[in-house]
């Protein structure tokens, strides 16, 4: 995706797919106030593997369903500092990984925290946003809605 001649509009919350990471679908928060994106990660276990840093990690990829995770795998990009919304700093690892919204994709970096608590288990950040994405603020799922749980193979209730 280039920005001369392709640009996509998204709303506020889209719905998004890691397929690298074996997520195949995401709610995402479009946070243009956040640098950095974010993704829920729990059981972090940073390892090496045939002289690659990489980590693996559990991740519940539909919100309010703590029961369902998928396992996932990615190399090691960086160990950054970052400062959340609340001000509080934390050291975070940082993995670089394929991301599909509607029909474009992209490497975006993500940096891997415990969002249990928040309502989205994704932020994408202006840095993923930057010269491929406009953000109509008003609007939400401008890419269409998904149900996660039938993706997953779960409960077929519709999921927005």
């Amino acid at each position: 995706m280039t920005k001369k001649n392709q640009t996509l509009t998204v709303g506020w919350r889209e719905w998004v797919a890691l397929p690298g990471l074996d997520l195949h679908a995401i709610k995402a928060k479009v946070d243009t106030g956040a640098r950095t994106s974010a993704l829920h990660a729990f059981d972090i276990e940073h390892y090496t593997e045939n002289g690659v840093e990489m980590l693996r990690f559990l991740i519940h990829p539909i919100q309010k369903n703590r029961d369902f995770y998928i396992e996932c795998r990615a190399p090691l990009k960086d160990k950054r500092q970052v400062t959340d919304s609340g001000g509080h700093r934390e050291m975070r690892y940082v993995i670089e990984t394929l991301i599909v919204i509607d029909k474009y994709s992209y490497p975006i970096e993500l940096t891997l925290t415990d969002r249990d608590t928040m309502r989205f288990r994704m932020l994408l950040g202006r840095e993923a946003l930057k010269e491929r994405i406009i953000v109509d603020p008003a609007a939400s799922f401008l890419c269409g809605k998904v149900n996660a749980e039938q993706v997953y193979g779960l409960k077929t209730e519709v999921n927005e």
